[in-house]
């Protein structure tokens, strides 16, 4: 199986048969599993994936043991497989709402940090040209929300690239995310001018789960730091778990700034006066590039850049005059003239 496959020969030759078997045998590891899975026989199935191969010219999978792993060929195929597997998905569901006569629905997931002004603002600027949309918002990390783009389940990510091929998503970048370090209002490290990180290693931490984007920034803080990550913390991708837990101990938690200054200006939580050392990268809309949007979808995403640059140019018009105003109240005052001076009484 050394030739290349022609595309369009090969464009015949495959079967939405095949490319469901090779996706259940990578999810259930042996063929013997995905053939019974699909009602198939174990012989059908071998036959099945050996034409398959022969269709593409290499090997897919590597026999290990009683189980079989992806090849580089078929690691390759496979991610293209994947999505198709999402956009026939986006596909049906979509076919079902035609069928339905509804209006549609937009399937969106988005990381906490874009939630409080981003998301909502582009979604109320939507909702005014499509009232009748029916609209279902995801909040996760950025990993797992990528993966449920993939299977068709979310149509728009607000998230980051992670480690994601550029090849197969449409990216656009909207902003930076800070992170902060909270605790409860009463926490003793809350009293403080300055807390340091070692200070901080005497509490207990909860963190977001391993592989997640904000999590390998606050382990790169830890290593900078020479300790390593906090043993028994507890791990969660919920903002809420975090925060309430925070309040009702003396657990430290790391959240988005813009949530967490939401909190403390309402009082139920406070910021550690820490600065984390590194930062996380820019986050941004996500979109499969071979998958074609749908008219709400894709004017949602134009929506939410437009918001985004406009924050953006609000933000920098304002900021100048503040900056005039703090230098001029820094300066000192200049002497009154000679004749306001009042002469001491002799």
């Amino acid at each position: 199986m050394d030739r290349l496959p022609n595309m369009p020969g090969l464009l015949t030759r495959l079967r939405m048969r095949q490319i469901v078997l090779l996706l259940t045998i990578e999810e259930r590891g042996t063929l013997r599993a995905a053939a019974a899975q699909l009602n198939m026989t174990q012989s059908a199935a071998s036959k099945m994936l050996h034409e398959l191969e022969l269709a593409i010219g290499q090997p897919l999978f590597e026999r290990v043991g009683r189980g079989l792993v992806l090849a580089p060929a078929g690691e390759c195929v496979m991610g293209y497989f994947r999505g198709m597997r999402g956009t026939v998905s986006s596909l049906g569901r979509e076919l079902e709402e035609l069928r339905l006569g509804s209006a549609g629905k937009l399937f969106i997931g988005s990381i906490m940090a874009a939630s409080p002004g981003h998301l909502t603002d582009a979604l109320l600027r939507l909702k005014q040209t499509y009232p009748l949309l029916a609209v279902e918002i995801s909040t996760g990390t950025s990993d797992l929300l990528i993966k449920q783009l993939d299977e068709g389940r979310l149509d728009v990510v607000i998230g980051r690239m992670v480690t994601l091929s550029q090849r197969d998503y449409v990216f656009r970048p909207i902003g930076e995310e800070a992170l902060s370090v909270i605790a409860a209002v009463d926490h003793p490290l809350a009293r403080r001018k300055r807390a340091s990180f070692e200070a901080m290693q005497a509490y207990p931490w909860i963190l977001q789960p391993h592989g997640s984007p904000m999590r390998d920034v606050i382990e790169q803080e830890f290593r900078a730091h020479d300790y390593e990550t906090p043993k028994g913390l507890i791990e969660s991708a919920s903002i809420l778990t975090t925060t309430n837990l925070v309040m009702k101990s003396a657990m430290l938690g790391v959240i988005p700034e813009s949530v967490a200054s939401r909190y403390a200006r309402h009082g139920l939580l406070a910021i550690l006066p820490y600065t984390i050392g590194n930062t996380l990268t820019a986050f941004g809309s996500i979109v499969p590039r071979n998958r074609p949007l749908t008219a709400a979808a894709g004017h949602f995403v134009q929506l939410l850049h437009e918001m985004a640059s406009g924050g953006a140019a609000e933000d920098a018009a304002t900021k100048r005059p503040r900056e005039r105003i703090n230098r001029d109240a820094s300066r000192p005052s200049s002497p009154a003239p000679r004749s306001a001076r009042r002469r001491p009484a002799s």
